[in-house]
């Protein structure tokens, strides 16, 4: 009796030049990615540690891809391999997520071989980004969290009305998240919106003319400064 045999598709033969052709365009991608995000992210993380993981994660997919696609025995063990792989580190931004995928699609496109669709493919990307920050920043609005500490004076009844007014000469939105009354002393937070940045001065200006010795502080979720 014949034996019984299987013929599996041979894989692609691998090409060391052009893996490394490959390997040297995913350095020069993700060093531009890396420097693409320090200047147009918006996280509150560390944007220089984080980008640097980006030449990790495109020269090891451009690895990876490389030979998987030359194997379909290792294809099928890297599915095995990789079930196993858990990552813990929480991603808190979407943004980060987001320049993880672009790391990742640049690798496999790298990977198998689509290297000038890839490298224009990348670059339309990070350029319409880029496009797209510097038309978002001229009319974006500013969101700030402020958190108001008034300890009041003795027989001087002024309260939440009064701060609501003067608040509302100097914002486009307001609402008021907290209010916390101890004595004579009210303590009150806003989530605050606003156009112009100078907005925030005259704010201030006119909290501490209105209201003495009241203690003021602004907090932006994007850029954090603080007063």
């Amino acid at each position: 009796m014949d034996q019984l045999t299987f013929n599996l598709p041979a894989g692609a033969p691998l090409s060391l030049v052009a893996l490394l052709i490959n390997l040297a365009v995913g350095l020069g991608l993700s060093l531009l990615l890396r420097w693409h995000f320090e200047r147009f992210g918006s996280t509150l993380s560390n944007r220089g540690d984080f980008a640097h993981v980006f030449p990790f994660i495109v020269l090891t997919t451009v690895l990876i891809i490389t030979i998987v696609k030359s194997s379909l025995a290792l294809s099928l063990g890297l599915v095995g391999a990789l079930s196993i792989v858990r990552f813990r580190t929480p991603i808190k931004e979407p943004e980060e997520l987001a320049y993880l995928f672009i790391a990742i699609a640049i690798g496999l496109g790298l990977g198998a071989d689509q290297t000038v669709t890839t490298v224009v493919a990348s670059l339309f990307i990070m350029s319409a980004v880029a496009v797209l920050y510097w038309a978002r920043s001229g009319r974006e609005k500013r969101n700030l969290y402020l958190s108001l500490d008034w300890p009041g004076r003795d027989g001087e009844e002024r309260g939440l009305e009064d701060l609501n007014d003067v608040i509302a000469r100097h914002v486009d939105v307001g609402d008021l998240r907290r209010v916390d009354s101890r004595g004579d002393t009210l303590e009150a937070t806003y989530f605050i919106g606003m156009n112009k940045e100078g907005k925030i001065s005259a704010l201030l200006d006119d909290l501490h003319r209105s209201f003495p010795g009241i203690g003021v502080s602004f907090i932006d979720q994007n850029q954090m400064p603080s007063v």
